[in-house]
């Protein structure tokens, strides 16, 4: 029987589908951290309150790609190029979605619609990491090799989807509720088109790695392709809701110590 828990071990279990999965999973981490970090630097003067959290944010994405290129240390496997077409941050960045990297390569400080973009669209791709991680921890929290390594990044994820909310709701009440609601549809409504298209992608090159048959290959594609219709129809609801998180000022505090991935 196929399950997420069967599937995820398998990939654990064979080195060149985990050489492959840390590598695109270290190379987002490490974009989501570069990006952050650009954010914070050029906040306006206006919510200049708002650096120190973006940076604690990018902060954690850094030591969520050291932690992915530490697993693979351990195995003595160096990182492989990640595939363009498995590349979620890239692929969100030419649908239009979250900031373009060409602007925060630029010296010029952002606007305030700028930072309301970047807040809505990470509330969207942190819902989705979030519940990534929290399935991963449910199957392999205790696992041995990547265990401890999940349940991490699972903590910091949570943590993020909660600053998320809570900055959201303040500019929500600041006047700024019509923007983050436009951004936030639009955001979720190319989040699930290209989240079906990586999935497809990885599928296809972790069945080549692992020798997957056609018939095991095509079930997998029918379950992405029906929760992509799931998602389109009804789901994409849930990643646009805002609510008070029961974590409060998840970011305001020093980040969680991963110094044996450093």
């Amino acid at each position: 029987m196929l399950s997420a828990r069967s599937l995820f071990q398998e990939i654990v279990d064979n080195d060149d589908s985990f050489q492959l999965f840390c590598s695109i999973a270290a190379s987002g981490e490490s974009q989501g951290g570069w990006e952050n970090a650009r954010i914070a630097a050029l906040v306006p003067d206006g919510m200049r309150e708002l650096a120190p959290k973006i940076t604690r944010h990018g902060v954690d994405e850094d030591k969520h790609g050291r932690i992915f290129r530490a697993l693979l240390r351990k195995r003595g496997l160096p990182p492989v190029p990640v595939p363009p077409e498995t590349d979620y941050t890239m692929l969100l960045e030419r649908r239009g979605i979250g900031l373009a990297h060409e602007k925060l390569r630029r010296e010029e400080p952002l606007t305030e619609e700028d930072i309301v973009v970047y807040l809505a669209h990470s509330r969207v791709t942190e819902q989705r990491a979030a519940d990534q991680m929290d399935m991963l921890v449910r199957y392999f929290g205790d696992h041995p090799v990547v265990g401890k390594a999940v349940r991490m990044i699972s903590h910091d994820e949570d943590n993020h989807l909660a600053y998320c909310h809570e900055e959201l709701l303040r500019l929500v009440r600041e006047g700024h509720g019509r923007t983050i609601q436009r951004v936030l549809r639009d955001s979720a409504l190319a989040e699930i088109s290209v989240y079906r298209d990586v999935s497809l992608a990885v599928t296809d090159h972790m069945g080549r790695l692992l020798r997957w048959p056609a018939s095991k290959r095509g079930v997998l594609a029918a379950g992405i392709h029906g929760t992509y219709a799931y998602e389109r129809f009804a789901g994409w609801h849930r990643m646009i809701s805002l609510r008070p998180p029961e974590r409060r000022d998840a970011l305001g505090g020093l980040p969680v110590n991963a110094a044996e991935y450093a």
